[in-house]
């Protein structure tokens, strides 16, 4: 993870969050955040370890990828001296030092810089102009424009034949950088690099050199050891506690008979509290590992659960699970949705409650959903299905940044919506009720345009799948009121496309009839 922008990322607590779905989805990923080497960087660096990552990189100024503006490489960061040294203060003082593993970069090149960033705290080095520059890379900074002269950074086929790197060339620096390590390390009496490391008592500021400005610089706080903190390891000598042991996911897959999971469906039920975080991440991430990405027949593992479920209910839901929540769920649902399908509806103990007219669904839900299908017998919160690229969903009216940098899928909401619904859609088509006129207020026409709904038209075909299938999974009464009427209500609903994805359906239909004429 390398913030920013991450929309669904606006407290260290959101941080905390996506680490904890990450982990969940892959436990044996080391989960790393990176930081740019700036003042306070420490401060930011301490809040990650409490968010329990696992990896954490300082970068410092003056690396960078050739795609980056020049005055963003020119301007943006610090030295990773600076960024490295205050990360390792901070981290020792707050006793958290041990507890994550510390890497830097920004032009290391040779054994000298791999130990002064050592001795300033980090456990791990990471190096990369310089190889690419062994590969071959004359650093034209054309990496983004496929235009590369040496066939490094392209996928222009001609252009490639032009890259003349080798493995054994990138294996031999390492190796010059491995020898001169060791070298200064003999030099200074070190057997292992964990030994060098946050030993900043080895480092002093050289005072031969002789020029004006040099004489003005000091250097100490750079090499400053907090008091108090003997006993401390400098170094990260344990790993954190995600408290994956104690999630849902695993009571649930040790009922699920995983060997017939292919041949027969199954089906289980469970009582849920906002405490079961990122439920179906563990369940998802073994299936996929036992089956791939075909995952399992649909619907054939169907969970239903009870109460009020916690946050990521259903990250990265993966092909054939079928979650049916009776209830409600917190922020970032479906986060990351993968071909799995979930319905939510009420718990209707209330008689009163009409379940179109309140919240059950928090925000940034489906945020970055690859496909599977979402039914919600309510409203959900704000930024539903940003950067949503496959999944279909059905909610039946959401708060402001609705479908914000979306790029495929289809949305339907049954309702009313925030403000700035579209911005930055580039793919994928929304339909909207608008029974009350007020959409068009709330719309973003930078990107995309409002169209009618036609009767008999492959949007109305779609609209009633997606409105048959609400009702089935949900029994929604607001669907149901619609297409009772449906003759009626179709001019209702207003559809969102973005102008280029409908240049493109276009080109792409034109081109189907092309081939059916011959």
């Amino acid at each position: 993870m390398s913030p920013p922008p991450h929309h669904d990322i606006y407290s260290i607590e959101d941080l905390a969050q996506l680490i904890h779905d990450l982990k969940n989805a892959n436990p044996n990923a080391s989960i790393s955040v990176k930081l740019v080497a700036e003042t306070g960087v420490g401060t930011v660096a301490a809040g990650v370890t409490k968010a329990k990552a696992d990896h954490i990189v300082i970068a410092g100024h003056d690396g960078g990828t050739g795609a980056s503006p020049l005055t963003s490489i020119k301007h943006a960061g610090g030295p990773w001296e600076i960024g490295l040294a205050e990360t390792q203060q901070t981290l020792l003082l707050n006793q958290l030092r041990s507890r994550v593993i510390l890497q830097v970069d920004g032009q290391l090149k040779t054994g000298r810089d791999v130990i002064v960033g050592a001795m300033l705290g980090a456990d791990e080095f990471g190096f990369a102009t310089a190889p690419l520059v062994v590969e071959g890379c004359i650093m034209m900074r054309k990496c983004h424009l496929n235009t590369c002269p040496v066939g490094v950074a392209t996928q222009d086929p001609e252009l490639r034949k032009l890259f003349n790197g080798t493995p054994e060339a990138v294996v031999n620096y390492f190796k010059f950088i491995a020898k001169s390590l060791r070298k200064e390390m003999a030099k200074l009496g070190f057997k292992t690099v964990n030994e060098m490391v946050g030993r900043v008592d080895k480092l002093v500021q050289r005072k031969d050199i002789d020029h004006w400005k040099a004489k003005k610089i000091d250097l100490s706080r750079i090499l400053y050891k907090p008091n108090g903190i003997e006993g401390q390891k400098s170094f990260c000598n344990t790993s954190q506690d995600h408290q994956l042991d104690i999630a849902l996911d695993k009571e649930i897959i040790r009922n699920i008979n995983l060997e017939n999971l292919q041949k027969t469906k199954q089906e289980l039920n469970y009582k849920i509290k906002n405490i079961n975080r990122t439920v179906g991440a563990i369940i998802s991430g073994k299936l996929t590992k036992m089956f791939g990405e075909k995952g399992i027949p649909s619907d054939n593992l169907k969970i239903n659960f009870d109460g009020s479920a916690g946050q990521s209910f259903g990250a990265f839901l993966s092909k054939g699970i079928f979650f049916n929540l009776i209830g409600d769920a917190n922020d970032y649902f479906a986060k990351g949705l993968s071909g799995g399908k979930i319905a939510v509806s009420p718990d209707r103990i209330n008689p009163d409650f009409i379940a179109e007219e309140n919240i059950i669904i928090g925000n940034v839900a489906l945020y970055g959903a690859t496909g599977g299908e979402v039914y919600i017998n309510g409203k959900a919160g704000e930024r539903f299905c940003v950067r949503n690229s496959a999944a279909e969903a059905v909610v039946e009216g959401i708060g402001n940044h609705g479908c914000e940098y979306m790029t495929g899928g289809n949305v339907v909401v049954l309702g009313e919506v925030g403000s700035n619904f579209g911005a930055g859609m580039s793919g994928g088509i929304a339909y909207i009720y608008d029974s009350k006129s007020t959409f068009e207020k709330n719309f973003n026409s930078e990107l995309s345009d409002i169209e009618k709904v036609l009767v008999k038209s492959k949007d109305e075909e779609k609209l009633l799948l997606l409105l048959r299938n609400h009702i089935k999974y949900t029994n929604s009464e607001q669907a149901n009121r619609i297409l009772s009427n449906w003759k009626d209500e179709i001019g209702k609903f207003k559809k969102v496309i973005p102008r280029d994805y409908a240049k493109i359906l276009e080109q792409k239909e034109a081109k189907r009839k092309e081939k059916i004429n011959g």
